[in-house]
């Protein structure tokens, strides 16, 4: 797709060649996750327990991810828009981002540990959660560099090649994590790590194949050299849009924390039931995803180019769809909860306390397609710092509070969590709605 028509094509047909593939792609990436949460399984619940209790660490190399993705493919695309120096970007999207990576990396290995035990984690329940995370942290580079190529091509509205490599890796995932698990073919038994070392060999192979293919479309030059040297002003304006992404990020994975900590009083087994069902949970998701990427990519590009009018129409339509397929995807997870908690647990007590969440979350479903998109859509007008303060109050503010009360002051028990999200990602959800309707009837004046 070219990235002129972006701002020429109809909407409609946009929305659907952007979103569809990134949709089909974080099927495939969901899966992945599932793969992994199923083979950690077989290593019993105290398995399950740690992989659940590793998400928030992990949650913290996905901040710098997520932010530098968001923050390049807004910057790219309205560059493209715009049609001005998009090759200096490409070139210190780049150096930002290996400089990052290695200031990731060093933060991650030196307060992991520090953190699993604020989380509850001790003896060997700890251990493994350290030797599970550590890998990751050591291939951090290629976590993030995979990111930076994607969003070259997203900005240009190239959302297949992403969701090829994701297919890959799911099928390249399913095949390394019981190899790695268990060893054979003259590979040693690396047990609960290698689910880990499976992933980055993953990443290594993405952060290539997504480096070919944006050197195919020509956006990278043999000049690109000359244009890593790190510039303040084009790393500001970089870090202008991916800081703002990036504290969203923290508040979600502070949120994380929140919750696992709410969790983690009543069990391992409520933190692996947790662990699993928001598993299921992203899989009704995946349409916001799509949709939200389909958001920023094109109301980026039309923000560049000044034409407000279709940054309307795509929020607009973005939204709509979201909701309609919210409507299918909580029908189903209500509906199969239980059997979906099942397929990755028996011990009973998992199943319960999973199948219980599950369908409070499948009412939430239609919260989060309106948060998400109208977030998107405002970073792709270039005012991101709402995702920063909408993320204080929903993944720290609200739920320190609200989760104190419901479970010990009134006494709910974990039902006061489950709920204390409902009436939290609701309100949320809401409050968003106005504001970004209120930033589209300001763009022009």
């Amino acid at each position: 797709m070219s990235d002129h028509n972006l701002t020429e094509a109809p909407i409609k047909s946009l929305i659907g060649n952007i979103a569809l593939p990134v949709c089909i792609g974080f099927f495939f990436n969901t899966m992945f996750n599932v793969v992994d949460t199923y083979f950690g399984g077989k290593l019993g619940t105290e398995a399950l327990a740690a992989l659940s209790l590793s998400f928030p660490v992990y949650f913290l190399l996905m901040i710098f991810d997520s932010g530098i993705s968001t923050g390049v493919t807004a910057v790219i695309a309205n560059a493209l828009g715009a049609k001005k120096e998009v090759e200096k970007y490409i070139g210190q999207s780049i150096s930002f981002g290996l400089i990052v990576s290695v200031f990731v990396t060093i933060l991650g290995l030196i307060f992991s540990p520090t953190l699993f035990r604020l989380l509850g984690a001790t003896g060997h329940y700890l251990q493994m959660s350290v030797q599970y995370m550590n890998v990751f942290f050591y291939g951090t580079v290629f976590f993030l560099m995979e990111s930076v190529f994607n969003s070259f091509l997203q900005a240009r509205g190239d959302t297949k090649t992403y969701r090829n490599f994701l297919i890959i890796g799911f099928a390249l995932n399913v095949v390394l994590d019981p190899w790695l698990l268990y060893g054979g073919l003259g590979v040693p038994a690396l047990g609960f790590r290698g689910v880990a070392v499976a992933t980055v060999l993953v990443q290594i192979f993405g952060a290539c194949y997504m480096f070919y293919r944006v050197h195919k479309t020509g956006l990278i030059s043999k000049d690109i050299f000359r244009k890593l040297k790190p510039e303040w002003h084009t790393y500001k304006e970089i870090l202008e849009q991916a800081v703002p992404a990036s504290l969203n990020m923290v508040t979600i994975g502070a949120g994380i924390f929140v919750i696992t900590y709410f969790i983690n009083q009543f069990g391992q087994d409520a933190v692996a039931a947790y662990g699993i069902a928001t598993r299921v949970e992203q899989i009704a998701l995946l349409p916001t995803i799509g949709l939200t990427i389909a958001a920023l990519t094109i109301i980026g590009q039309n923000n560049g180019a000044k034409k407000f009018d279709r940054v309307r129409e795509t929020l607009r339509l973005c939204v709509r769809y979201g909701l309609q397929m919210m409507l299918v995807g909580s029908i189903l997870i209500f509906s199969l909860s239980e059997y979906l908690m099942r397929f990755f647990a028996t011990n009973a007590d998992v199943v319960s306390i999973g199948t219980h969440y599950l369908r409070i979350a499948a009412l939430i479903s239609f919260a989060y397609a309106i948060l998400f998109i109208n977030v998107s859509a405002l970073q792709g007008m270039k005012k991101p710092l709402y995702a920063v303060w909408i993320g204080l109050y929903r993944q720290i503010i609200a739920p320190c509070i609200l989760f104190y009360i419901l479970v010990h002051v009134f006494g709910f028990g974990i039902d006061g969590i489950w709920w204390g999200i409902f009436g939290i990602t609701w309100s949320a959800a809401i409050i968003t709605h106005f504001y970004a309707r209120h930033t589209m009837n300001t763009l022009n004046l």
